[in-house]
C-alpha cells in the first residue's frame, strides 16, 4: 500500500518510541512532510526551499511551535521584518505570508493527521493563523490589521466582570470548575497588567516576581523577570524585566492573595512544580485552556470576536500611552526590538484623540492671546 505524500513518518505514529527534543523532531517532521507534498503537486525546488525557508524563519520568530502559533504570531512577524534595516517590500511580506498561511492549511488538513497526533501528543492542534484582515494587502500600505484593536475601558471592565461572575457562580453551584474559573480570572489580569504575551504568561513561576528598590510600597512584586520572552533569531528565549507601575497597582493585591492558602495552594498539584498557574491534573495548565476561558468569558460578556486573549497586551500598551508614560519605557517593558511594532499595539480611546486635540486647541489660542499682548496682532 502506498503512503499518501505528507503523511506523518511512522517513527513519530509509534506509541512505543520516545522522541528526545520532541517539539524539535515533530516540527521537523512536519516541515519534511509539507515539503514531500508540495513535491507531489509539481511546484518547482526553488520555491520549495524559499517557502520552508520562511516557515522556518517565523518558527524562530515566534520562539514557538505550530500547535501553539497564533494570528498575533503573524502581525509581529511581519511588523517586525518590514521595519528591519533591510525594509522589506510589500510584496516580499505577502510571499511571506502566503507561505505561512500554505504550511497552515497542510497542517490543518484532516488527511495527513496532525492535529490528532499534536493534540495527542501535545494537548494542543495547529490552527490557521494568517486571514484577510492579518495579510499584507496589495492596495495600501498599511500594515495594521483593521479588525485588531485594544479593549476600551469599558470592555476591560465588563470582561474582569464577568470572568469574576463566572467564579462566584461556579462556587455557588457546588461545581469544582470554580478553582480553575479563578485561576484564568486572574491568570488575565495579570497578563493585562504585565502586558504578557499568552506563552510568556503561561510559563510564568511564581518566583519569578521581586521586589522594586525604588518603590517599595508594592513589597515583592515590583518587578516580573519575564524569562520565557520572545528572543531574536536564532536566540531562543530571552529575559527582561517588566516593572509592576502605579498605573495597575491593583495586581499587588491580586498577586498577594492568589499566592497565600486561599489561592494557588488550593490545587492538588500546586506543589508539583513553581508553575504561577497549577491546573487540576498537572503541575501546569497548558496554552489551549486558557484560550477556552477567554472565549467563554468573552461570550459571558457579550464581547466581540475580535478581542481575543493577546488583546489584554494591546491594551496594556494603549492605555499606558493615554496614561502619557513615555514610548521608550513602554516599548521596554513589552520587550519590542522596534518602536515601530510598537505603534502597531496603540490603538488610543477617541476620548483621548479628542483630549489631545482640545488641549492642542488650547496651547495655540493661548500662544495666541500672548503674541496680541506683545504686540504681534
Amino acid at each position: 500500500m502506498s503512503i499518501e505524500p505528507g503523511r506523518i513518518p511512522a517513527f513519530l505514529t509509534n506509541v512505543n518510541v520516545g522522541l528526545l527534543r520532541a517539539e524539535d523532531r515533530v516540527f521537523e517532521a512536519m516541515l519534511d512532510g509539507w515539503r514531500a507534498q508540495m513535491l507531489a503537486r509539481g511546484l518547482s525546488t526553488s520555491y520549495i526551499k524559499s517557502s520552508c525557508g520562511t516557515v522556518q524563519k517565523f518558527q524562530e520568530h515566534a520562539n514557538e511551535y505550530p500547535w501553539t502559533w497564533s494570528a498575533h504570531h503573524v502581525d509581529e512577524f511581519l511588523a517586525d521584518r518590514r521595519s528591519s534595516e533591510k525594509g522589506l517590500a510589500l510584496s516580499t511580506l505577502r510571499a511571506n505570508s502566503g507561505a505561512i498561511r500554505a504550511f497552515c492549511s497542510y497542517l490543518t488538513d484532516g488527511r495527513y493527521g496532525w492535529a490528532s497526533f499534536c493534540e495527542r501528543i501535545f494537548a494542543d492542534i495547529p490552527v490557521q493563523v494568517v486571514f484577510e484582515w492579518n495579510s499584507p494587502r496589495h492596495t495600501t500600505d498599511d500594515a495594521v490589521p483593521a479588525r485588531r484593536r485594544a479593549f476600551t475601558r469599558t470592555e476591560l471592565q465588563t470582561f474582569f466582570d464577568a470572568a469574576d461572575d463566572l467564579v462566584d457562580t461556579e462556587f455557588a453551584k457546588g461545581s469544582k470548575r470554580w478553582l480553575p474559573a479563578l485561576r484564568d480570572s486572574t491568570a488575565f489580569k495579570v497578563a493585562y497588567a504585565y502586558g504578557l504575551r499568552r506563552r510568556e504568561l503561561v510559563m510564568l513561576e511564581y518566583v519569578d516576581f521581586g521586589p522594586n528598590p525604588h518603590v517599595e510600597q508594592f513589597g515583592r512584586f515590583g518587578a516580573l523577570q519575564v524569562r520565557w520572552a520572545k528572543g531574536t533569531k536564532g536566540s531562543g528565549p530571552r529575559r527582561r524585566t517588566v516593572l509592576t507601575v502605579p498605573e495597575f497597582d491593583w495586581v499587588v493585591g491580586l498577586l498577594e492573595y492568589w499566592l497565600s492558602p486561599d489561592g494557588r495552594k488550593r490545587f492538588p498539584t500546586a506543589d508539583r512544580s513553581a508553575s504561577l498557574w497549577p491546573s487540576e491534573r498537572s503541575g501546569s495548565t497548558v496554552y489551549r485552556n486558557f484560550d477556552r476561558s477567554f472565549q467563554r468569558v468573552r461570550k459571558i460578556a457579550g464581547l466581540p470576536e475580535e478581542l481575543t486573549l493577546h488583546t489584554l497586551r494591546h491594551s496594556y500598551v494603549t492605555h499606558l500611552i493615554e496614561a502619557g508614560y513615555d514610548p521608550l519605557f513602554i516599548q521596554q517593558q513589552v520587550g519590542h526590538s522596534y518602536s515601530s511594532t510598537t505603534a502597531l499595539y496603540t490603538s488610543v480611546s477617541a476620548d483621548f484623540k479628542q483630549k489631545t486635540i482640545q488641549k492642542m486647541i488650547a496651547q495655540r489660542l493661548r500662544s495666541g492671546v500672548t503674541d496680541e499682548g506683545n504686540g504681534h496682532g
